[in-house]
């Protein structure tokens, strides 16, 4: 029989935070993701760092949950790194692994996977200290707030990346333009934005809950980005290998661009 219920929204609805990183990024042999949602975003971001000259003082971080893999190039680049999380399970699951402290998620399978990318990858180095010692601050935000983080205001950003974020907060087109121009307004003149997102997809499970996802393709990002008044940079997209009912996605996509001065 089909579920006729509504789908939970990530930011209205109670999000598991730790339940969610073991269905889709753990190190359990029976985790189907490995490839699409660790493997691709750590080799694409690792170029688009250093190929694309990103760098600068301050780069924020908008993304689902409690995430860090996707912010290990970004901490070879930037030494301020400023996290805005919506929920405070989230911040706490984050903080946990921050402050290195019993019972935080496991992520040295990210680590060592990022390490692999390297062309110095037979030397050793202790990439989630460098990335926690990075991480400056962990903030709340709100997002129907003109000032997301009222009443701290934030110094414009050199990079914001989002891994996810607009794929589970829009529920329609028009959601993710205001989202995004929100995301927007957070960067310097020139400043850059990484995106990374799944495409064609209508909802993910988290334990014994589904939630919605917003659902676009490769050239709605484009012409979104454009009209924005950003340069795209890169983009690449790869298609689905998981075999897995917990999300329906059709393909992951990185974007990299920077706004025109």
């Amino acid at each position: 029989m089909m579920d006729s219920s509504p789908h939970k929204v990530y930011h209205e609805h109670d999000f598991d935070s730790r339940q969610y990183l073991e269905h889709y990024f753990s190190d359990k042999s029976d985790m189907a993701y490995g490839d699409d949602v660790l493997k691709f975003p750590i080799e694409n971001l690792r170029h688009v760092f250093a190929v694309g000259h990103i760098n600068g003082d301050i780069l924020i971080d908008l993304s689902v949950s409690s995430l860090v893999h996707h912010l290990y190039s970004a901490s070879e680049f930037f030494e301020n790194i400023i996290v805005l999380k919506v929920n405070n399970r989230c911040i706490m699951e984050l903080k946990r692994w921050v402050d290195d402290r019993t019972g935080a998620f496991y992520w040295g399978h990210t680590s060592a996977l990022h390490q692999e990318t390297e062309e110095n990858s037979d030397q050793f180095e202790d990439k989630e200290g460098k990335l926690r010692s990075a991480i400056q601050h962990v903030v709340k935000y709100d997002l129907e707030k003109e000032n997301m983080t009222d009443p701290l205001i934030l110094p414009p950003a050199d990079c914001v990346i989002s891994a996810s974020l607009l794929d589970y907060i829009s529920k329609d087109q028009d959601d993710y333009i205001r989202y995004l121009r929100k995301f927007s307004g957070l960067l310097k003149p020139g400043g850059h934005l990484i995106l990374i997102g799944s495409l064609d997809k209508t909802y993910y499970t988290v334990g014994k809950d589904k939630f919605h996802g917003f659902t676009y393709n490769e050239d709605f990002v484009r012409k979104v980005l454009v009209g924005e008044g950003f340069i795209i940079d890169y983009c690449k997209v790869k298609e689905r290998t998981a075999v897995s009912d917990l999300t329906d996605y059709k393909a992951m996509m990185i974007i990299a661009a920077h706004k025109e001065k």
